[in-house]
């Protein structure tokens, strides 16, 4: 394949001729052979940074470098980068084949080498049975190996994918995702994916970096992400079910933290991990449990006791999904300094949070029901900087 290069972005912005600022101060290194992914909500920023280190956008100030090199000047076609969209853009008069190696045929490359890139790279998407076939006899899914294969054919030293997975329904996508694994391991080159579904990102990332409003939240490897989330905007981004974000109080002596009107207590290596929230006591806080990590009390598991009324229930086979009410106040996931400005809110609203649970139970809407969660798995954060409470 292409030459091996690193992808690095310093400080990178972006600001609009209207004042607007899409990118602020970007840092972010993706090293030989890596798939990074990009993953945040519908105008995050996503989009504009694989653009930029492609040649399509202009940095407003900062550098981005591949292998070292300062590319900010530098024309897209000089940049050594072949892009996958989410639009296939086949041409539908040509075969499969010479959609591969068209670009490769503008740059007037020898028949015969043209013939053995378009064959290796049908060969590492296993579509050489297509090559003769025009695009509209192929699925949507073969099309978008089509797509992957025109950029492969180029042996680029970097890989850009913009949401190439999202014209496809649920099910082929779960088959893609597993594809584009396999073919950026095979290619192995430094390679930017974007996405706005966490799910594709947690599965496809050797690291993962969430951004939020042009601002980088947390890079890392997709268990850390879930497991220690850096604030509150990763914490409820980042998993399915989202993390349940409630308001809680440290009691005076820190043996328990109230939960609306129940006092959940906390044993004493909660303190020992987390030695900052001492500096709590009395204080408003926000407490993150996740859906997994509420169990029906029958089920065997240690912890304490939180008290719901259910008040919907999903059966899905593996499991039950049970949304259940609390007196706790929730927090919204994607949590802003903002966002209870519009204040459209109603007082007395229902706050319903969610737990996974074992398949088998007999629960319905409107009964009370006792979930067991293990202390140890609560996550806690400043109610002010929305900042996880670590050590």
């Amino acid at each position: 394949m292409g030459t091996v290069a690193s992808i690095s972005l310093d400080g990178v912005t972006k600001v609009y001729p209207n004042g607007y600022e899409a990118i602020h101060g970007l840092n972010l290194q993706i090293a030989d052979g890596e798939f990074m992914v990009m993953v945040g909500p519908s105008g995050c920023g996503k989009t504009t940074v694989l653009r930029m280190i492609a040649g399509l956008e202009d940095v407003s100030s900062g550098t981005v470098k591949i292998d070292d090199l300062v590319v900010n000047d530098v024309a897209p076609r000089d940049r050594d980068i072949a892009m996958v969209f989410q639009s296939y853009a086949l041409y539908p008069q040509m075969s499969v084949a010479q959609n591969i190696g068209f670009a490769l045929r503008m740059k007037k490359l020898p028949r015969a080498e043209i013939e053995r890139r378009v064959r290796d790279a049908a060969n590492i998407l296993g579509i050489t049975a297509w090559l003769d076939r025009k695009p509209s006899q192929l699925s949507g899914g073969q099309r978008q190996r089509v797509a992957m294969g025109r950029a492969i054919v180029r042996e680029p030293s970097v890989f850009l994918m913009d949401e190439p997975l999202s014209n496809l329904d649920a099910k082929l996508r779960v088959q893609m995702r597993a594809e584009v694994a396999r073919v950026q391991k095979r290619i192995g080159v430094a390679t930017l994916y974007v996405t706005h579904d966490q799910t594709e990102a947690m599965t496809l990332g050797h690291r993962v970096a969430v951004m939020r409003a042009g601002v980088l939240q947390q890079c890392d490897v997709p268990q850390t992400l879930y497991d220690r989330p850096s604030n509150l905007f990763v914490a409820g981004f980042i998993g399915s079910p989202s993390m349940n974000l409630m308001e809680g109080r440290l009691s005076d002596d820190l043996s328990s933290v109230l939960l609306g009107s129940q006092a959940v207590p906390l044993p004493r290596g909660v303190f020992k991990a987390r030695p900052r929230l001492r500096e709590y006591v009395g204080r408003t806080m926000i407490v993150g449990i996740r859906p997994e990590d509420l169990h029906a009390q029958d089920a065997g598991r240690p912890g304490v006791e939180i008290k719901g009324v259910v008040e919907l229930v999903e059966a899905l086979g593996a499991e039950l999904l049970v949304h259940f009410s609390t007196d706790a106040k929730l927090v919204q996931s994607e949590l802003s300094q903002h966002a209870n400005e519009s204040g459209e809110e109603e007082s007395g609203a229902v706050q319903v949070a969610v737990a996974r649970i074992e398949p088998g139970h007999s629960v319905r809407a409107g009964d009370g029901f006792t979930f067991r969660v293990d202390p140890q798995k609560f996550e806690f954060f400043d109610e002010t900087s929305e900042l996880a409470i670590w050590k």
